[in-house]
Formats: C-alpha cells, sequence, structure tokens
C-alpha cells in the first residue's frame, strides 16, 4: 500500500524537528497511510516574545523557535487574538511552502498546526482561487486552525469556499486556540470533517481517533494505490 504524502506545516514558536517530536503518537497511529514531511518557518522568533500563543517545545533543547507571521510588527511577536492591520513575514511563508512543494513534493495533502493551520487554510484559498500554480494539494488536516484576526489576510476568507476535502480538528479544552476559534473557519470549508477531542491544545493521536482518521484518508490512499497498480501494469 502506497503512502500518502503530506507536508508538516508547524506552530508558532515550533520547528521542523520539535513538530516532528510532537507528532511522533501520530505518525505510529497512521504509519501504513501517511508519510509525513516537516518544514520550519522562515522566521526566528526571539526569546522575551511572551505572546499567549505559546507552542514552545517542551524539550529543553529545543531552542529553534520560529514563527509563520508576526501580528505586532513592531515588537516581531504573535498573538492569534490580536486585531491588526497588517503583518509581517507572511509573504516569505508562503515562499516556503512553495519551495517545499518544488524541492520535497510532490505532496497528497498538507497538515497544519495552531498558526500552522492558519497558514494552511490560506494556502487552500489560494489554491481554491488557483493564484498558486505549485499547491495542488488534494486534501488538508488543519489542528486548532483559525482565522487570522489581521485585516490584510480577510482577502483569505471573504467570499470564498474551498472545497478541497478537510479534516478539522478541535480541542475542547484548549485554552490557546478555543475550539470556537478553531470552528470559525468552517464556513470557508463546506466540506469539512470534524475531528474533536476532549483534551487541549495537541495533535490527538489516540487509537480511539485511529478511524476517523483513516475514515477521512480512505478515498486519498484508494486513489494512489490505483495510480501505483496502473504504473506497474
Amino acid at each position: 500500500m502506497a503512502l500518502l504524502r503530506v507536508l508538516c506545516v508547524h506552530g508558532y514558536r515550533q520547528s521542523s524537528s520539535s513538530f516532528r517530536e510532537k507528532t511522533g503518537a501520530l505518525r505510529k497511529l497512521l504509519k501504513k497511510q501517511l508519510e509525513l514531511v516537516y518544514i520550519s518557518a522562515p522566521h526566528p522568533v526571539i526569546a522575551n516574545d511572551n505572546s499567549q500563543d505559546q507552542e514552545k517545545s517542551s524539550s529543553a533543547g529545543d531552542e529553534d523557535q520560529r514563527g509563520w507571521w508576526f501580528s505586532d510588527v513592531q515588537a516581531c511577536s504573535f498573538d492569534a487574538r490580536q486585531e491588526c492591520d497588517s503583518s509581517l513575514g507572511l509573504d516569505e511563508s508562503l515562499e516556503a511552502v512553495r519551495v517545499a512543494v518544488k524541492d520535497l513534493g510532490p505532496f497528497d495533502g498538507i497538515l497544519g498546526f495552531s498558526q500552522g493551520a492558519a497558514l494552511v487554510a490560506m494556502v487552500c484559498a489560494l489554491q481554491e482561487q488557483e493564484l498558486e500554480p505549485a499547491f495542488s494539494f488534494r486534501f488538508a488536516i488543519l489542528v486548532a486552525g483559525f482565522r487570522s484576526a489581521c485585516a490584510q489576510h480577510q482577502r483569505f476568507y471573504e467570499g470564498l469556499e474551498v472545497t478541497l476535502p478537510s479534516l478539522h480538528v478541535f480541542g475542547q479544552e484548549d485554552k490557546v486556540i478555543p475550539e470556537q476559534m478553531s470552528r470559525e473557519l468552517l464556513p470557508i470549508f463546506p466540506r469539512a470533517h470534524i475531528l474533536t477531542h476532549p483534551g487541549g491544545h495537541f495533535i490527538p493521536a489516540a487509537s480511539a481517533h485511529r478511524q476517523i482518521y483513516q475514515e477521512f484518508l480512505q478515498k486519498f490512499q484508494e486513489k494512489v494505490d490505483k495510480q501505483g497498480q496502473t504504473a506497474i501494469s
């Protein structure tokens, strides 16, 4: 059975290495379905950034903390609830995704966590509007995602419905990105599947969640397997 290749987009104050560590249980849970490929955001986060969106790795040795954009342009910090007219760094982050697709792809899907999931929603919007030829994902998984509160980013949401199949994962006890903030993305994704879990700000990977993940991924897996059989014959 061919594995689905998924580009993984970490949260604020994380990196490719720390996110790989945090998704170890998910990799194990879906090892027969997914190959996860990780990238790091282009922007280092300064040490004295005390933003509310704390997603720093629990690994004490992880000093490579990064972000996809900053809501406070002057302080170079980020808070998911901060309303702002403009942000800093988003264009470079979208370019990082383009480069990853070119250099590490092709990919079947894209997975994002927290600020990374918010970025994935923007990538989906660009793909839906055919504004980015490099993006051709077949599905998206958004864990603790949210709509950016930046006025500059509302172009990704207004008057748009993303037809790309998506799985949205919410933690009912998430204090960093409350469930309601994540649900505000749902009107933009009319084909959304939903996985709710009773925990907080993390990617759920208990055996109880396996079926929901697998049911969502199954149709994409079947297509990959058929393509592989055609190539062999």
